[in-house]
This record gives structure tokens, sequence and C-alpha cells, in this order.
């Protein structure tokens, strides 16, 4: 099938405002995301690069006719249980694609939902293989655990020199077990030597894995884990005034991250989706925007920072209007056989997806926090090799 590219312009700065007749067709794109939970914070700012995508451009012609596009929320609450009347809330409000989730175990949960009623499903940042693995319904435009753990172990081993990795998990949770697991392959596959231990759900206090880790003599801290969980491992590594530098892939890729790291000596480095600064007009609009609405401000954890997980919702939404724009109907059967073949130019990059329906990613941003300002700053752009 021929390849379709669609080429994103973005208007960050100068969309256009008019009022949208009251009789214009609609066409509905679940945002399939946490709004509370362990992973709230993440999932709210990943729902605001969607939100802001569909402010840029809230109408799409499909098939010659104009719809305004209509986003359709549902909280899944950052839980496995939760999940499945999320998914089945969409399905119920006959959205034509869904964009989502952030965390991988969700995506999951809620991925059978969508096949049985024949819905494509468009992964913004669930990055293990699982989410796509076996199926036709469920894309993604982020790169997956297998290439990030790599990433991030190379970094570890070859940039700072570890030789022993202590990782820290959230028992049962399949996006921090994932990557966790494939660091541990390549670390090791160095040479190094891996300790890993598991915390249950709901804790609050790490001074003993904290301790543990210092007593095995780590030279890195891998704790991949949601943002609630990675505030209060930072906080309580400063207080036992840890020198162990702190990975994490693009979970900790926050604002809020950022500001528990803010006056204390914890270094902490990440892998992520894109890096501030990278697009300049995308990044001065979508401020802009934060900047006027209050909820969405309150929403990015009070300030203006961009996390990548916003980007990749932004890139998500338009790949949805190129899949509709493609198919040429909102049926979401035939949205599902043309996404396949569909191809955007985004502000993460170029995405196209492969044969399991994965974003074909060759790199990740890696950066730093900046203990005195509170800013991510930019270390390197990293490939596997």
């Amino acid at each position: 099938m021929k390849k379709i590219l669609a080429l994103i312009m973005i208007l960050a700065l100068m969309a256009p405002v008019f009022a949208l007749a009251d009789d214009m067709p609609v066409v509905k794109i679940g945002v399939y995301e946490p709004a509370s939970g362990d992973s709230g914070a993440g999932g709210k700012q990943e729902a605001l690069g969607v939100q802001y995508a569909n402010v840029v451009t809230p109408t799409v012609t499909i098939g010659g006719v104009e719809y305004k596009v209509e986003l359709v929320q549902a909280d899944n609450g950052s839980s496995t249980d939760k999940a499945p009347s999320a998914a089945q809330k969409l399905v119920s409000e006959n959205v034509s694609v869904v964009l989502g989730s952030y965390g991988s175990g969700v995506s999951i949960a809620g991925s059978q939902y969508f096949a049985d009623a024949k819905i494509p499903a468009i992964g913004l940042t669930c990055t293990n293989p699982q989410v796509t693995a076996g199926n036709s319904h469920y894309f993604r435009v982020c790169f997956l655990d297998p290439f990030q753990g790599t990433v991030l172990a190379n970094y570890a081993s070859k940039a700072l020199g570890a030789t022993t990795a202590y990782c820290l998990g959230e028992l049962g949770n399949d996006y921090d077990q994932g990557l966790i697991t494939y660091f541990k392959q390549a670390f090791e596959a160095l040479g190094g030597t891996v300790i890993k231990e598991d915390f249950p759900t709901g804790n609050s206090d790490f001074t003993s894995y904290l301790t543990n880790a210092a007593m095995y003599g780590a030279d890195v801290f891998f704790c991949p884990v949601s943002i609630a969980y990675s505030t209060q491992i930072i906080s309580q590594a400063a207080g036992q005034g840890m020198e162990i530098p702190i990975l994490g892939g693009d979970t900790l890729d926050s604002n809020v991250v950022a500001q528990a790291a803010t006056g204390t000596n914890v270094k902490i480095i990440i892998t992520t989706f894109y890096q501030e600064g990278a697009n300049a007009e995308f990044d001065a609009g979508f401020k802009a925007w934060l900047n006027s609405d209050t909820e969405a401000l309150t929403n990015n954890g009070g300030n203006d920072m961009i996390a990548a997980v916003s980007v990749m919702g932004y890139d998500g939404y338009y790949m949805a209007l190129a899949a509709l724009q493609a198919a040429g109907t909102i049926d979401s059967a035939a949205v599902m056989a043309i996404l396949p073949s569909v191809e955007i130019d985004g502000v993460s990059g170029h995405i196209a997806f492969d044969g399991n329906g994965d974003a074909i990613r060759t790199s990740a941003f890696v950066k730093t926090i900046d203990n005195a300002t509170g800013e991510w700053v930019f270390v390197s752009e990293q490939t596997v090799d």
C-alpha cells in the first residue's frame, strides 16, 4: 500500500480564531488517560498536549466534509482495575480513534475493549512491548522499553562508568518491571552487576531501599517509577545525603520531579522523547496557551515547563487526524485499516510505524536537572550504539 505522508504545520503561534458552526458534524477522539491515581500527574500532562493540539486545529476535513473534533476524556485512574470501565466509556461514545495511555499497564488492560469494538488506539508514551504485541489495533508514537533500557544501560556503563546498578520498581507494575528487565539485560551484557528489589503498591517509605543501594556499593540507582513515587524517593534520598545518581525513564520527565530535586544535591538523569528548546515555535505556543488557561497550568504542575509527554500527546493528535483524512471516513474500522501506512512529521520528529505498529525511533534524549534552578538540562541524544 502506498504510504501516505501527512506534513504537520505547527501553527501554535498563529492559530486561527473562529467560531465553529453549530451544525458542523462531529468526529470523536477518545483521550484514555489517568487523571487520578499514582500516574495522574503524568496523565494530565500527556492529555494537555492533546488538548492544545485540539485548540490549534479544532476541525479536520474528512472525505471532503469538515468535522469539528471533539475530545472525549476517560480517566483510567492509573489502575488496571479501573481501566476497563474507562475503555468501555470511550467505546460507548463511538469514538473513531483512541489516544493513550500514560502507563503501559492500563493501556494493556483496556486494549481488548478497543479491539472488540474495532477502534484503533494510538499509544503516546506507553513503552512496554506488550501494548502492541500480537494485535493489529494498537499503535504507538513513542520508542519502546527494549530500546530505552539499552540506552540507559549504555549511558550508565559508558558515560558514568558504573559497574554496579541498583534497580527498584513497583511490584506488579508493567512499565517498571519491563524497563528494569531490559536495562538489566543490557547492563549485564556490558559486564555490569545488577541488584534488583521491588516495593509494594502504596509504599511511602523508601529509606531501606536507599540504604541497601549504598550497602551494595551501587554506582547508579535506577528507579523508573511513577511521579508520585519518584518524588518521595528523591526527597528521602536528599534526606539521607545519597550521592548515587538516580536514573529514570520517561516517567520522570516532569516539572514535578524537577521541583522535588531543586535545592538538593540529588543527581537525576533520565531518558525521554523531547527536550524543551528543540522546536521553538511549538514551545512558545504551548507555553502561551498554558499561561492563558488556569486549569491547564495547574494540570501542568503549576508552571509552564514543557514535559515530553505533552509533545507526544500533541503528535498523537495529528497522527489521528492524518489517519482520519487518509481513511476518508470517521468509521473506526477503516481508520484502523489505514493507520499502518500513515506517516507524519511531528514536533518529536518523523513518525512512521513498523510491522508491529510501533514507531520507528532511533534515538532518545538524555537530560539532567540543574539542582539550583530546577530546570532540565540537555545532556545528549543517545542511540543504542
